[in-house]
């Protein structure tokens, strides 16, 4: 998988995340069911898990692989701490 492909993945579910996001803004606003909205709700959110997800395994495969292949101390493990920073954020 390239990194263009991933980044065009992770701007895709985005974007879509973004367009359901406005619908759900619209169905608060005319007061639909609930049940529907929550729904709605989720599929937003599996989207930016996804797009999450996508941006993670690029970052790993790229970025974070080049980091580690360096000779500079520093720097792996400046990377190997923004993994960990974002992988807690996650599991808050």
């Amino acid at each position: 998988m390239t990194k263009t492909i991933s980044k065009n993945d992770a701007l895709t579910n985005f974007k879509k995340a973004r367009s359901l996001l406005d619908k759900i803004v619209r169905m608060v606003e005319a007061d639909e069911y609930c049940i529907d909205i929550m729904t709605q709700n989720l599929a937003v959110i599996g989207m930016l898990k996804s797009a999450h997800q996508t941006l993670m395994e690029n970052h790993l495969h790229h970025c974070f692989s080049t980091a580690m292949k360096s000779k500079q101390e520093k720097r792996k493990l400046d990377m190997a701490e923004e993994i960990l920073t974002v992988t807690k954020l996650v599991n808050k």
